[in-house]
């Protein structure tokens, strides 16, 4: 088990994600601070943030006696932390790295995803389980979609099935189908589970929609952008206002692949989908057009259509609900998000991009204490209500979203009062996540590096940009034909 383990971890290393909701290694270490709390909501539901308190403060048993008194989570930055610190009652902060649940230590190990380093820091904590001590072993670990098969696999084993936790399919009832097939193993066994449900949209200022096209409300706005060549016609009519219709091709592209037939390796062989190539038609028309940039995701130059800034203008960004409210520079003086000058709509195409989940380590010491911790954070109604209340996060449960969507005392301030609810739930049902695979994290950003290449002018051609990509993508998988 264990040869096979560092098996997998050998040859489906991934390099760093951007797909991280709330906050990966992208948005935490390199994209923008969060915004102010009061920045998040116009009002809070008064029902909502009693029965939140009345959940946080509530008394909460310490793990069972005879289970470790060290427990171990393995993170890539401050987000899960933060979860747990403000919402899972009884979590008391000793520091930024540690923390008290009855007389459990919590033991926050953090590696930032920057060159694959949390992976290949979890890969050596987990081949080294069974032989570790007690208080050194892993308890609690976390993944993205992007690379959440390779930790998930049956034989790998080395995420414990929540069944064997007492974990139940009831249990898990309100939370959005694709949310659990990116954790369920090849015998459809769940082996993790998330809060989040990152279905995304098209992020979009009102003022520029106002000035451009005449009208500024999602209905109205999404009509203009409902497909492909809608959009590339909008576009145009964005240039001669000299705005961008977006900062990059780079951000249109999960849109792209979130939509494909088929995965990137089939029968050991890479194969591009063709709609993973119609990004690339799209997105070089609208290059050579001046409609949109080359900018990399979390640079500065592709920020800048966060602000007010002359040099930046920008119409729109495609993104999640943790892009909306951790990315945006909305705390921040000139930013159109703190002035509410953002809007959300469903775009060309639907799609998710990110997520969190949490996983429970096979040789964890302390079962009662990890069950409850998942429990709490991922099913709990009060709790998925607060987390959504107070960090505008779309949670994982069907039930409280819909009861927010319908909420008028709900608003997201950034997005000028706009409740996103109903359109995020609505466009989590439609996740489908049959084509994912754990070469998808490298497959994506070697493809969109290549391409790059091709859209600056630097590659002549689709087929040499095409050809650097399969290139680089042997060095990264040998395996792969």
């Amino acid at each position: 088990m264990k040869k096979r383990w560092l098996a997998i971890g050998l040859t489906a290393a991934m390099i760093t994600s951007m797909a991280a909701c709330g906050g990966s290694s992208s948005t935490a270490s390199k994209a923008e601070s969060k915004p102010a709390e009061s920045a998040a909501t116009e009002s809070k539901p008064a029902a909502e943030s009693k029965a939140a308190t009345e959940s946080k403060t509530e008394s909460k048993p310490a793990a069972a006696g005879d289970e470790g008194k060290v427990l171990n989570v393995e993170v890539w930055n401050d987000e899960f932390i933060n979860r747990v610190t403000d919402h899972y009652p009884g979590y008391e902060k000793v520091s930024d790295t540690e923390g008290k649940i009855g007389d459990v230590k919590v033991n926050w190990i953090i590696t930032a995803n920057q060159d694959n380093a949390y992976q290949n820091n979890l890969d050596e904590a987990l081949a080294a389980q069974a032989d570790a001590a007690a208080d050194k072993k892993v308890d609690i670990f976390l993944v993205e979609a992007d690379y959440a098969l390779k930790y998930v696999d049956a034989d790998a084993d080395v995420a414990m099935p929540l069944k064997d936790l007492g974990i139940t399919d009831a249990d898990l009832s309100k939370q959005f189908s694709y949310t659990q097939d990116v954790v369920k193993d090849a015998n459809g066994d769940l082996r993790g589970s998330s809060w989040q449900a990152c279905s995304a949209g098209m992020i979009y200022r009102r003022d520029v929609a106002q000035e451009v096209f005449g009208v500024s409300e999602p209905a109205d706005v999404q009509e203009l952008f409902k497909d492909w060549d809608a959009y590339k016609a909008a576009a145009a009519k964005l240039k001669e206002k000299g705005y961008k219709v977006t900062a990059s091709a780079n951000d249109t592209y999960r849109v792209y692949s979130n939509n494909v037939s088929g995965k990137w390796v089939q029968d050991g062989k890479v194969v591009v989908d063709e709609n993973i190539k119609k990004w690339v038609d799209d997105s070089m028309e609208l290059v050579k057009a001046e409609e949109t940039g080359t900018f990399d995701l979390w640079s500065d130059d592709w920020a800048k259509g966060f602000f007010q800034d002359p040099d930046g203008k920008v119409f729109a960004y495609f993104g999640p609900a943790w892009l909306i409210n951790f990315s945006m520079h909305a705390d921040e003086d000139g930013s159109v998000g703190k002035a509410g000058g953002w809007a959300l709509t469903t775009g060309p195409q639907g799609f998710y991009w990110g997520g969190t989940w949490i996983c429970a380590a096979q040789g964890t010491d302390n079962p009662t204490l990890v069950k409850d911790i998942i429990l709490t954070m991922t099913t709990d109604d009060a709790v998925m209500k607060d987390i959504a209340v107070k960090d505008s996060d779309c949670v994982n449960n069907k039930d409280v979203l819909k009861d927010l969507a319908s909420d008028t005392s709900f608003g997201n301030a950034i997005l000028g009062g706009q409740n996103p609810y109903e359109m995020l739930a609505a466009g989590a049902e439609l996740v489908d996540m049959s084509n994912i695979s754990i070469y998808d994290q490298g497959c994506n950003e070697e493809f969109q590096k290549a391409m790059k290449n091709y859209f600056e002018g630097n590659a002549a051609s689709y087929e040499d940009a095409l050809a650097e990509f399969e290139k680089n993508i042997k060095v990264k998988y040998p395996e792969l034909a």
